[in-house]
């Protein structure tokens, strides 16, 4: 993934040019990107095809990703070309059944889950419930998720502690070797005025590795602490060892409440300002989902898209991050639907369901109208 640094506002409104060497796609090469399929429906943009996946936005901003990124993108074939989840070999480091002959990641690998693992407090202060992260990402991908039970964080005289505890029913590694538990240091940076820490990816990392369970397909570490990778770092969204099928992501800036200074790692503040509990919990689980089902998807073998104004598309800074799409365009979603197998129809209409509940308006409003698309073009 793409770091994400601390600007939060975009500083003019006028278009920017690309990276050098960037070319946005023309609608010909939209359309081959999305690939033949017999179901070519689902996959179409729709008549206007603007209506519903816009081009990718032109950079207004010096930070934007694509102001700063000359990305080749990923077309449908490519994809299914290099993606290591479709060979007929299986991945190193796999400890559970594989079946060479499955047509998609479920078949090849039918015991495998994607394990959500929570990495310090989820309380009510921190506005974020794991079970609607976990039901969400599990309707969007079509696989199975699985919540851990929650790792410790102990942070106090300027240290950071994982506390190691065996959970029993999920066997791995460091698990089998011993049920004690251990305290390991975490690399952090803390200031004290105002009072601030950060986690260092790179600790992180190494513990996921030793513990993913054995019929994992991915782990990903969620938590509220803020993460970063190097010195230089204001911030980082988090962090994957995608050979290792492990990642690490932070939910602390995406709290709508809070504003950041575009110099200083520790610069926080938060102003209510009167805003809603019920509409700032709504903010930060959008804000959640979008970033969870995005790095995931990276796991999965799916690159940035170029192609359209979509979820899977890099992001230069928090403010182009939130502005960004939760959907999928039909390039990625035939990706996605290849890799799993899923009926597009039926993972719309749970898609919505979960909107509707959750008064994500827009989200809900978007996926109706597709699905009438869908309906109309059968």
């Amino acid at each position: 993934m793409s770091k994400i640094n601390g600007k939060t506002q975009l500083s003019s409104k006028r278009f920017l040019p690309y990276a050098r060497g960037f070319t946005p796609a023309t609608k010909r090469i939209q359309l081959s990107a999305i690939g033949n399929d017999k179901n070519l429906a689902e996959f179409s943009p729709g008549g206007d095809s603007d209506n519903f996946f816009s081009p990718i936005p032109q950079p207004t901003d010096i930070d934007d990703w694509l102001a700063q990124y000359c990305e080749e993108g990923q077309t449908y074939r490519e994809f299914c070309e290099e993606c290591p989840w479709l060979s007929s070999r299986k991945w190193a480091y796999m400890k559970q059944t594989f079946k060479p002959k499955g047509e998609n990641i479920l078949e090849k690998y039918p015991e495998g889950k994607i394990y959500l693992l929570p990495l310090g407090e989820f309380d009510s202060d921190h506005c974020v419930d794991f079970d609607q992260l976990r039901e969400f990402s599990q309707m969007y991908l079509g696989i199975d998720v699985v919540s851990l039970p929650g790792v410790k964080l102990d942070i106090k005289d300027r240290s950071v502690s994982w506390i190691e505890d065996s959970q029993p029913g999920v066997p791995s590694r460091a698990q089998r070797s011993s049920s004690r538990v251990k305290k390991h240091t975490l690399n952090a940076r803390f200031n004290t005025k105002p009072k601030h820490y950060q986690i260092c990816v790179d600790e992180v990392l190494l513990r996921l590795k030793q513990r993913i369970p054995d019929d994992a397909l991915c782990m990903i570490a969620l938590t509220m602490s803020d993460l970063y990778g190097d010195d230089r770092d204001l911030f980082v969204a988090g962090m994957a060892a995608g050979k290792h099928r492990v990642a690490i992501f932070s939910f602390a800036r995406y709290d709508p409440t809070l504003t950041f200074d575009i110099g200083d790692w520790y610069g926080i503040q938060q102003n209510l300002n009167g805003m809603d509990t019920e509409e700032r919990k709504k903010i930060i689980l959008q804000r959640s989902c979008k970033l969870l089902v995005h790095e995931i998807g990276h796991l999965l073998g799916i690159d940035h898209c170029i192609f359209y104004d979509c979820c899977m598309n890099g992001s230069g800074h928090l403010q182009e991050d939130f502005c960004q799409p939760i959907h999928l365009c039909p390039v990625d979603l035939h990706k996605l639907q290849t890799l799993v197998g899923f009926d597009v129809t039926e993972r719309y209409k749970k898609l919505l369901e979960f909107y509707q509940k959750h008064d994500m308006h827009s989200e809900a409003e978007w996926v109706k109208a597709r699905l009438e698309y869908l309906s109309a073009s059968k």
